[in-house]
Formats: C-alpha cells, sequence, structure tokens
C-alpha cells in the first residue's frame, strides 16, 4: 500500500478510514521543523508556544480542535540522590495525536507495544494514546518514590547513628533530599487536576467510555501523592530528630568540658594561694607539707572525678 506524501494526507485517509489514527513524536523539535507539523494540523498558537518552550506544569487546555495536556515524567538516580524531570506534551485531535518531548526522561518507549498489545485500549483511538502515556508517567511517579523510600532509610540511618562522626553532614543531606521531594511534588501535584478533569464528562475527544481509564490513573496519582507526604513528614521529622541530637551531643560536651575544668580548678586554687608569697604560712616549715598538699589535691580530683563519672558528665 502507498503511503501519504504528508501529514494531511495521511490525516485525511486516518479521518477516512474511521478505526485508525495518525501518530506524531518529536523530541525537542525546532521551531521550523514544528510549525510545519502546526500547520498541517491546526494547533493552536499558543498551545505550539508552550511545547515549544517548555517549563511548563501539568496541565489540560482545551481548545476548539484538539486537547492539549502536559505531563512531567521524572526519573531518580541513586547514586547522586537526584530526581530529574523532562517534559511530554500530547495535543489529541479526532483522528491525531502528536508528542512532544523534553528532556531524557522517555516514558513512550513501551507505550506503542504496550498499546499494540492491548486492542481493547487501542480501539479508542487517540484518546487510548493518551491514556496509555498518562498512565506509563504515573507508574514512574512510583517507582520513584519507592526508590526515594529506600534512600531515605538509609539516610535515617545516619540521623539515628550512635556516633555523631559519621552523620557530621547529615542535616545538609535531609535538606538536599527535601528539596528532590519538592521537585518531585511539583512534577506530580499539578496532575491532580487535569486527570480530575478527563474523568468527568464534557472534555472533548475524551468518550464516556474511556474515562474509567483516567479515574484508575487518578486513584494511583493519589497513592503517589499518599506516598510524597509521607516522605516529606518523614524527613520534617528526621530534621528535627537531628537537630535535637546535636543539642544533645553539644550538650554532653559542655557537660565534659565543664567536669574536667571544675577539676583542674582545684590544683589551680591550691597552687593560687601558696603562690601569694605570704611570711607567715606555718605549713610551709612542716615535713609533710608538701606530700600533704599532694595528696590534697589528688584525692580532690578523684573525688570529683568519681562524682562526674557516676554522674555520666564524663
Amino acid at each position: 500500500m502507498e503511503r501519504p506524501s504528508d501529514y494531511s494526507d495521511a490525516l485525511a485517509e486516518a479521518r477516512e478510514a474511521g478505526n485508525a489514527f495518525l501518530w506524531i513524536g518529536l523530541h525537542e523539535p525546532t521551531e521550523a521543523e514544528f510549525g510545519r507539523v502546526a500547520e498541517e494540523f491546526g494547533l493552536h498558537p499558543l498551545a505550539v508556544e508552550d511545547a515549544l518552550h517548555a517549563h511548563q506544569r501539568p496541565k489540560l487546555e482545551v481548545y476548539s480542535d484538539s486537547l492539549f495536556l502536559v505531563l512531567k515524567p521524572v526519573s531518580y538516580d541513586q547514586s547522586t540522590a537526584t530526581v530529574s524531570a523532562g517534559e511530554v506534551m500530547l495535543f489529541i485531535g479526532d483522528s491525531f495525536v502528536v508528542t512532544v518531548r523534553h528532556g531524557e526522561t522517555n516514558p513512550l518507549g513501551e507505550v506503542r507495544e504496550r498499546l499494540e498489545q492491548d486492542p481493547k485500549v487501542l480501539r479508542h483511538g487517540p484518546t487510548a494514546v493518551m491514556y496509555v502515556v498518562s498512565d506509563a508517567v504515573v507508574d514512574q511517579y512510583m517507582e520513584v518514590a519507592a526508590d526515594l523510600q529506600v534512600s531515605l532509610e538509609g539516610l535515617e540511618e545516619d540521623v539515628f547513628a550512635p556516633d555523631g562522626q559519621s552523620a557530621r553532614d547529615t542535616a545538609g543531606r535531609i535538606y538536599g533530599f527535601k528539596r528532590q521531594v519538592l521537585g518531585f511534588r511539583r512534577a506530580t501535584g499539578p496532575l491532580a487536576e487535569p486527570l480530575e478533569r478527563l474523568t468527568r464528562s464534557g472534555v472533548p475527544f475524551v468518550p464516556e467510555e474511556s474515562r474509567p481509564f483516567f479515574r484508575d490513573v487518578s486513584d494511583h496519582l493519589s497513592r503517589v501523592h499518599d506516598q510524597v507526604d509521607g516522605l516529606d513528614r518523614l524527613l520534617s521529622d528526621m530534621l528535627s530528630a537531628n537537630l535535637a541530637q546535636m543539642s544533645v551531643r553539644q550538650n554532653d560536651n559542655m557537660r565534659k568540658i565543664s567536669a574536667w575544668a571544675a577539676m583542674f580548678a582545684i590544683p589551680t586554687a591550691i597552687a593560687g594561694v601558696y603562690g601569694m608569697n605570704f611570711d607567715h604560712m606555718p605549713e610551709l616549715n612542716w615535713v609533710w607539707a608538701y606530700p600533704a598538699v599532694i595528696a590534697l589535691i589528688a584525692t580532690a580530683c578523684l573525688m570529683l572525678f568519681r562524682f562526674f563519672k557516676h554522674r555520666g558528665w564524663l
């Protein structure tokens, strides 16, 4: 079968067939590259501008001849404890899908294979692509949340390590982890409203029988939100616990310093008395005066040492 020579002919054939649609996928297209696609499919200029410049929040915009959905897929690098976000924009029309991807995070790799293996979903047309891509992105969210939980368990061990030397930079690591969770929340949080709209009636190009699919994705996203909230609360608790432990360690150090200072104060005070060079100090003429003073200093220091040791200051 001869293939159409351009997009408009292919779109016309898809519309004529009735059970087919055209899917165009682009990765960080230039303005010239995307301009041709936008002209052929009649995409709205504002949506085209958003797709070219990226850096959009997850959203759903309804135009007269298409839907525009923005998703932010994420990935997590455990070696650097870094959450990276990309962007996927979908233009959904009556018989076409245009996807524009920015960044290295790619949730579209297995989407086509998944659709081809599930004819019941594929028969929903362009809406099926929107559903499967959304589901793949949310599945990635769940994987990232699980990886973050694993990394957080390691951080938690450092926070409650008995030796504070191994956790000297723990507070900084907790703040860094909170920034990663915040970046993750920026991708997951705004997506709730678009998915909720897709589960309701009145959205063009989304037939009644397709809405349960988006309801399922929305339920999975709610679970991700609960996980992210749990991670954020746990990080806040860990930060408070770490600061409390630092305060306890500082108090322990101050008690030790104070105890040693008290023990050194005794010989210092006695030596200070004998260093004033009074003329009438009868004990200076005693044979056992020097050993007696040394014994007094040693006994007083030993008693203080045992007292502080019993109180846990040393």
